[in-house]
């Protein structure tokens, strides 16, 4: 790092501006960069002038709360990428009312960063492409995810960046060996690079238990913006709730639920930690779920029906304890609770196809596929809970959602 008192060094640098964020993007010519008080290496590719900053609106939306889906890959029979079928989930998510949309996640199936595969930039492209199209005269949260060792993840925070993402889950997947600090410093390099979602993913599928301490460093991170818990424990959940509490930057980070097992308690909950003697109330204000993937539209309607509750300040009406059994119940069919999560994105897919916005139920892996029995749950919690799906508005919409595709 050249010191402060010498010449500015030289970076391949301009300003330019996308989805209401500053960036610096490469230029063949070398150039003086213009980032006051700011010296950066020369292969640095993007570098933000505000990096604690969301665009304001979108920071609004993040901390009030909303439905953030995680994003399935649509395929072909041969196991290719479904161009129109991809393009039509951003479309139901965004006519379905969701705040935003997890792209590059569990849900999107992580090996689409497998050099043979080689989908990661497509998916994050597509899905920007139909959310600038659509022009929303409304904030609509831009998430993607960032997974592996910190040179890929960072690497791969620099393309969210470039193509206008507003924040990227930052997943542990394949690192369970990795000590916590590790992880920290890793946290730390791609929040140079654009703002973090916190993730803390469930050992069944990739993640790894992290400790109390771990989360108050985390949240110590002067970027981290928000936090995704998806443990499926409450334990801990609650710890990640107490250390945010006990961190400096308690106000600045939001909390979503990622527990798919509870998302309408933790929807309900305020916590009220007891921090150097005195209460610190939080909560969980949205959810960036795999559940919310499928019956997008019922779930903005639930989200809403809960805030208010909350905000009446009157006692939690028994119907929604009774309607988060049926949320979690659905969840287990969807997930394959019975045969620990195998059969869980087969069956978000297996729902959108039920609904005429898949073409079938491929996965990248093709020994992905439903459990036996999963396809008889699915049926039942369908009989049970007529009320949860939203297959009436894909119905009256799906026509509308596919011209030009």
């Amino acid at each position: 790092m050249p010191s402060l008192m010498g010449p500015p060094l030289i970076c391949n640098c301009i300003r330019r501006r996308r989805h209401d964020r500053e960036y610096w993007s490469p230029l063949v010519a070398e150039r003086s960069c213009p980032i006051s008080s700011k010296y950066v290496n020369s292969d640095t590719y993007l570098i933000f002038k505000n990096l604690e900053d969301l665009n304001p609106k979108t920071k609004e939306l993040l901390h009030e709360g909303t439905v953030i889906p995680a994003h399935p890959l649509a395929l072909t029979a041969d196991h290719k990428l479904d161009v129109a079928r991809q393009r039509l989930l951003t479309r139901y998510y965004m006519a379905s009312g969701a705040g935003g949309i997890a792209i590059g996640v569990h849900t999107t199936q992580f090996q689409i960063r497998d050099p043979k595969i080689g989908l990661y930039r497509k998916v994050l492209e597509l899905a920007i492409e139909e959310i600038d199209k659509a022009d929303l005269d409304r904030p609509f949260i831009k998430v993607a995810g960032v997974s592996g060792p910190t040179n890929q993840a960072v690497s791969e925070a620099k393309i969210c960046a470039e193509l206008g993402y507003d924040i990227v889950l930052v997943s542990t997947n394949g690192l369970g060996d990795w000590p916590e600090e590790a992880l920290l410093e890793r946290t730390r390099k791609i929040a140079e690079v654009i703002p973090v979602f916190g993730f803390y993913l469930q050992p069944a599928v990739g993640g790894k238990v992290l400790s109390f301490d771990f989360w108050k460093a985390f949240a110590e991170i002067e970027n981290v913006q928000a936090i995704k818990m998806a443990p499926f424990n409450r334990y801990q959940t609650l710890e990640v709730v107490r250390a945010v509490c006990e961190s400096s930057r308690c106000d600045d980070i939001a909390l979503y639920s990622g527990n798919d097992d509870n998302i309408v308690n933790d929807l309900l909950t305020t916590y009220r930690i007891m921090v150097n003697g005195k209460p610190v109330s939080k909560d969980i204000v949205g959810g960036l779920l795999g559940h919310w993937a499928v019956w997008t539209n019922k779930a903005v309607e639930q989200l809403d029906t809960i805030k208010k509750a909350k905000r009446s300040g009157s006692f939690i009406p028994a119907e929604l304890l009774t309607l988060n059994v049926a949320v979690t119940d659905s969840n287990a069919a969807f997930f394959d609770a019975a045969n620990n999560f195998h059969g869980c994105i087969a069956g978000i897919h297996e729902v959108l196809y039920r609904q005429g916005i898949l073409k079938g139920i491929w996965c990248l892996d093709e020994k992905e596929g439903l459990s036996p029995g999963q396809k008889e749950e699915i049926d039942r919690v369908y009989k049970d809970y007529p009320e949860l799906n939203d297959d009436a508005f894909v119905k009256d919409n799906v026509e509308k959602w596919m011209k030009d595709l």
